[in-house]
């Protein structure tokens, strides 16, 4: 959900909140329907302080989520770099296929992968230019004790760039199951109609407006806030981007030229293999 989005659901909900409360007003008694007000707002207590702590217990589960995919998008444009490094280590057939494969894989990820991300649409499915990684240095076969270290280091690298990876993609369909969406949204009508057994004829309408207007205004903010977190990817301000592979992609080139190294990337500029695109065209 977009900040626009957001604000403009937060003051709809929080106006039509607000003209049910003085229209319930109106034909309300003095001292609201309650005979005992005391003992009804123990029990709105009740019910706010679950939904309280229920809403804001989720929402800092769905902020750890969203900052575990931060953290691995950040470490998985760390770890290509590093693996850049490694690769030239290899024999130099080998260091070259690695390289302008490891490349593509941080185009795919920035052209790509995080376009399917933002739709919701990656799913399961694998990065082709990690498969190929896969099957580049499943064929090398190290022949110096530099190039076994070289290997062993690779590897292992591997294994974190994959972990990173799965960090990344982890919530891009949807944190917050509909089941504990439909919990939220029954808890929040609940509070609303118990709100409105509050109306008073007595009291200002002002009084009236702001009673009704702030909590509406709470839960909606944090339900937008939640709905926010629950897709972290996007192109939206403040959703998570392709920012720390985008400046890999800037450091795969200039640490190429520092070190002599000539990258001859099998990819477009969108990581999609070059063979695809000569078929396509």
């Amino acid at each position: 959900m977009s900040i626009l989005v957001g604000a403009v659901v937060t003051a709809a909900v929080t106006t039509l909140a607000v003209v049910a409360m003085l229209l319930a007003r109106r034909r309300a008694p003095a001292g609201s329907r309650f005979a005992d007000g005391d003992r009804a707002a123990g029990v709105f207590g009740v019910v706010a302080t679950g939904f309280s702590v229920l809403l804001g217990f989720i929402v800092f589960l769905a902020f750890e989520s969203y900052d575990e995919a931060r953290t691995g998008a950040q470490a998985e444009a760390r770890i290509v770099v590093q693996q850049l490094e490694t690769a030239q280590f290899l024999a130099d057939p080998d260091a070259a296929e690695l390289s302008g494969e490891l490349v593509c894989y941080a185009r795919s990820v920035v052209s790509l992968e995080w376009e399917q991300m933002a739709d919701g649409e990656l799913g399961d499915a694998v990065n082709p230019w990690g498969v190929e990684l896969f099957e580049t240095i499943r064929g090398v076969v190290p022949a110096s004790d530099t190039e076994q270290s070289a290997y062993d280091r690779w590897l292992a690298q591997e294994a974190d760039r994959e972990e990173a990876r799965q960090s990344r993609v982890h919530g891009a369909e949807g944190l917050i199951p509909l089941p504990l969406w439909l919990v939220l949204y029954v808890v929040s009508a609940t509070i609303f109609v118990l709100l409105l057994f509050f109306a008073d004829s007595a009291e200002g309408a002002a009084t009236q407006g702001v009673l009704m207007g702030s909590v509406a205004l709470v839960i909606t903010l944090l339900l937008c806030l939640l709905a926010f977190f629950d897709h972290p990817h996007g192109h939206e301000v403040g959703k998570l981007r392709p920012t720390a592979m985008e400046r890999t992609l800037v450091l795969l080139e200039l640490e190429s030229d520092a070190a002599g190294v000539v990258v001859d990337a099998p990819c477009d500029e969108r990581g999609a293999p070059l063979t695809a695109a000569r078929d396509a065209s």
